[in-house]
């Protein structure tokens, strides 16, 4: 089993190089962890108080149930991952059923930042993507799925996206095997990732 970590800014296009990899693997090869689904269960703290929380922080994250689960995956079990909703910030009853694969990709901004996560890749992969092209697609993401005006995205952005990047995401670049330039356009490095990929698994072993 082969565990990757795809890190990143926020609006960087992890999701498209994740995407692509799934593509480049036979059908039901994959499995994906997003980061997005560990954050803290935070329905005891009034909604007016988790609006204005900081998610882009290492310490939003239940890491400790994002490595547990790894850890049984890899052990041949099942898990229950959990599920987060953006507009009410807080865990939904909903659960989701992963099953063991040969390649799990655990995708998110923070990554990288966690020691204990990053000991447990086996491929350390960011995608960096120019800040101007990041927001655009943030607005537009978060616009349209998670409710929120322009200004209401650029605030966050100047309050929390951008001093969060700088702290945290930006330094974890130095942990990573591969650095993916231009985002998900980048065609030839994701070519070289899941190329390389393939390599490292038993059903393309030479």
């Amino acid at each position: 089993m082969l565990v990757i970590g795809i890190a990143g800014g926020t609006g960087s296009g992890k999701t498209t190089v994740v995407r692509k990899i799934i593509e480049s693997l036979p059908a039901g090869e994959v499995v994906v962890m997003p980061q997005d689904c560990y954050y803290k269960d935070n329905k005891h703290i009034p909604l007016e108080v988790r609006l204005k929380m900081n998610y882009d922080e290492p310490a939003s994250i239940e890491w400790s149930l994002l490595t547990q689960q790894i850890k049984e995956l890899k052990e041949g079990k099942e898990v229950e991952m959990p599920t987060y909703d953006f507009i009410t910030c807080s865990r939904l009853p909903e659960t989701i059923k992963l099953k063991p694969k040969e390649v799990i990709v655990v995708e998110g901004i923070l990554v990288l930042t966690d020691k204990e996560l990053r000991d447990m890749l086996d491929v350390k992969v960011f995608v960096d993507a120019d800040a101007d092209e990041r927001l655009i697609r943030v607005i537009r993401r978060d616009c349209v799925e998670r409710g929120r005006t322009p200004a209401m995205v650029i605030d966050r952005y100047q309050d929390t996206l951008k001093p969060m990047h700088e702290l945290y995401i930006e330094p974890s670049k130095r942990y990573a095997d591969l650095i993916i330039p231009q985002g998900g356009s980048n065609n030839v490095a994701i070519k070289l990732l899941t190329d390389y990929i393939r390599s490292l698994l038993p059903a393309y072993a030479k």
